[in-house]
């Protein structure tokens, strides 16, 4: 799902570690464009060495987009990071446009991507839905694709969606009612995705879809913050004092984040943030009401045939991720290495989902910049 939920916040803000590497490897550039048809131009960025290894960096969603802070695992020095915001998404245009958005119309995009570039193979650093994205393009073009790193993997299930537009009653005590949520005892999560959907199409802000975009990134701090909380609780005997005290970092920065979104979700005038919250949860409600455009099995289908195919793909994923269950990186870790013991990986560090957390980053670091 949503990456750092997923771009919920660029890491980047709050966590030293993330803001040096943003800088030190030159800033953010103003984004390249790429005219990928039916009116879609897709925003895309290049940070880091033309001649080191070239990394696709996908971001989360569905509707986020990639943030500077999603370069901190590489070695930009030696690595070369391509970092495209999908179709509607971030600096892409139109903004928040669904019309000939599918998961297939996002793999064409990255091969057109890379064939624009020159790139003969590439590996894919993908978070959240991202991975999703990443298993679609590797199972379509597996010749382009040298590795794999995938974080946080989405498995698209009713679980996961469910676990974050019906949220318990201790989320619903905390965060009080919005009488525009369609979610409610009874109603199928279908239903309440196709209700969001049109509530949100309107391409101007109305009261009711600030009510539902507000309501909607609350609900997905919310779910995060329970995984960071219990990592924090579990750093007690699991992590040294100095990993503890960067997760007691992460976990403040995400309670002050919490308390300013709060505050504000009445405001009923419309600032740019909530302009691109709309049109991020409208592209969410789009692919999750399709389940992603993914046929049933053919997630599956994409790790065994990597896994026929030789290539390596290393699965990162938060021991306590409260958005997409760690099961779903070990059954996929798990069917892989029935196949070709050699070429996958499974780490679980001391995180929940976001790929900014330090146990998290220091995880990725290892991994993307393993020799090999």
């Amino acid at each position: 799902m949503n990456s750092n939920i997923d771009a919920m916040k660029d890491p980047s803000r709050d966590n030293p570690e993330v803001a040096l590497a943003a800088r030190r490897h030159s800033a953010w550039p103003a984004p390249a464009y790429l005219s990928v048809g039916r009116g879609h131009r897709m925003a895309f960025r290049t940070v880091g060495n033309p001649q080191g290894a070239p990394w696709l960096l996908l971001h989360g969603g569905p509707g986020s987009s990639c943030q500077p802070g999603m370069l901190a695992p590489l070695d930009l020095a030696r690595q070369w990071a391509i970092a495209p915001d999908q179709r509607g998404c971030g600096a892409s245009r139109p903004r928040g446009k669904t019309a000939a958005s599918t998961t297939h119309a996002l793999v064409a995009d990255l091969e057109a991507l890379r064939q624009h570039l020159g790139v003969e193979r590439w590996s894919l650093l993908a978070g959240s839905w991202g991975t999703v994205v990443a298993l679609a393009y590797a199972r379509a073009h597996p010749q382009r694709v040298q590795r794999l790193v995938l974080r946080g993997a989405f498995a698209l299930s009713w679980r996961e969606v469910g676990g974050l537009l019906l949220p318990s009653r201790r989320v619903q005590q905390s965060l009080g009612c919005e009488a525009a949520w369609p979610a409610a005892p009874g109603v199928s999560l279908p239903a309440v995705l196709a209700r969001l959907r049109q509530l949100l199409q309107s391409g101007t802000p109305g009261v009711a879809g600030l009510r539902v975009s507000r309501r909607w990134a609350l609900l997905e701090s919310a779910c995060v913050s329970n995984g960071m909380r219990r990592a924090l609780r579990q750093a007690v005997t699991q992590a040294t004092p100095a990993q503890a005290a960067a997760m007691r970092r992460d976990w403040a920065a995400l309670r002050r984040r919490q308390r300013k979104a709060q505050a504000s979700r009445h405001r009923r005038a419309a600032r740019p943030s909530d302009r691109a919250a709309l049109h991020k949860f409208r592209i969410q409600a789009h692919y999750l009401q399709h389940r992603g455009f993914v046929r049933p099995g053919a997630l599956d289908g994409a790790v065994t045939g990597l896994a026929r195919q030789g290539v390596p793909v290393d699965w990162v994923h938060g021991a306590c991720d409260t958005v997409c269950p760690p099961a779903n990186s070990r059954a996929w870790a798990a069917l892989g290495r029935r196949l070709t013991s050699r070429q996958v990986t499974l780490t679980e560090p001391l995180s929940g989902h976001l790929g900014g957390e330090s146990g998290m980053l220091a995880a990725l670091r290892a991994v993307v910049r393993r020799p090999g």
